[in-house]
């Protein structure tokens, strides 16, 4: 049981409550997005894992953030399409706590794994004589090991401070899953404090990935506009704008969100930027970085040829 000095045992999301005509079109909306996203990460998770020619730094990382998104969807889809279809919205107290806990921590450790991937990529680019000597498998082991464990204990700190406030008051939630700033809104308690350190905390965890992904990236550009084929600058470029696009939305969503006074971010801009860095970046990723990529299109084309073949086998 989590330890928290309250009289409250749940709490009610909102959800898009003031779209209650619209609730059965938002609860298929998400239920075919929820479904594409799992579908599309663990397609690419078990590709990465069986195909022996996806064996590499790059796959290992996407596996990653692949499996990542996908765990990262199911802390919030179910509930939220629970919430739609029975108009059931209450959670319990620890619940809300776990949800947000899981959602934080995968949260930062994305932020990690982008900035590993953006790594990567620039020694692939830029460095490519040293690449092979610099990402070996235990290299790799432990910058996905790094980027797991800096999300996780990032928000470990959040939550034993979050857990030291009182929530005797209001119960409901604007939001349609357990956020950091709802949850301070619904505390009786002062919230000065843990706002503060909560903010020095994501500066500590998430910045410094931001600021090397950005730099990564910059020498990327700059070494794609020495390439002297224009095929090569373009291929180069398809790539890299792709994953620059989904970077880009999802740090500037999370700025709207946590780096912003509170006291600028309506109601309506809060959720619809979560709906950016929750829906849109799981569901992008297998398209943008795997799908569109030909070795991984080979790899699926020979599983779906393996598959056919038993089927006429045992069918024969």
């Amino acid at each position: 049981m989590l330890r928290n000095q309250t009289t409250i045992t749940e709490f009610i999301l909102l959800g898009f409550g003031e779209f209650y005509e619209l609730q059965t079109l938002l609860f298929l909306t998400f239920l075919i997005i929820y479904m594409v996203t799992i579908t599309g990460n663990t397609l690419i998770v078990v590709l990465v894992v069986t195909d022996h020619h996806l064996h590499t730094p790059m796959y290992f990382f996407l596996g990653n953030l692949s499996f990542l998104e996908a765990c990262y969807s199911s802390n919030i889809f179910p509930r939220m399409l629970s919430a739609l279809l029975t108009r059931d919205r209450t959670i319990s107290f620890n619940g809300c706590f776990t949800q947000w806990y899981l959602f934080g921590s995968l949260e930062a450790t994305e932020c990690c794994l982008l900035c590993v991937m953006s790594y990567d990529r620039y020694l692939a680019i830029c460095k490519p004589l040293h690449y092979a000597t610099t990402m070996k498998t235990n290299t790799c082991i432990n910058l996905v090991a790094a980027s797991w464990l800096n999300g996780f204990i990032g928000c470990s700190i959040l939550l034993i401070l979050l857990l030291q406030l009182s929530f005797s008051g209001s119960r409901e939630m604007d939001h349609y899953f357990c956020d950091y700033f709802p949850l301070l809104k619904l505390s009786c308690s002062d919230t000065s404090l843990v706002e503060n350190i909560g903010f020095i905390v994501a500066v500590i965890f998430t910045f410094p990935p931001f600021v090397l992904t950005i730099t990564s990236y910059s020498y990327i550009i700059a070494a794609i506009l020495r390439i002297p084929s224009a095929t090569g600058r373009q291929k180069a470029f398809s790539t890299c704008s792709s994953h620059l696009i989904v970077v880009s939305i999802f740090y500037s969503s999370l700025m709207i969100v946590y780096m912003l006074p509170k006291g600028e971010v309506n109601k309506e801009m809060q959720k619809l930027s979560s709906l950016l860095y929750t829906v849109l970046p799981p569901l992008a990723n297998p398209f943008i970085y795997s799908l569109r990529n030909k070795e991984v299109k080979d790899a699926l084309r020979n599983k779906i040829d393996k598959l056919v073949s038993c089927k006429a086998i045992l069918v024969n």
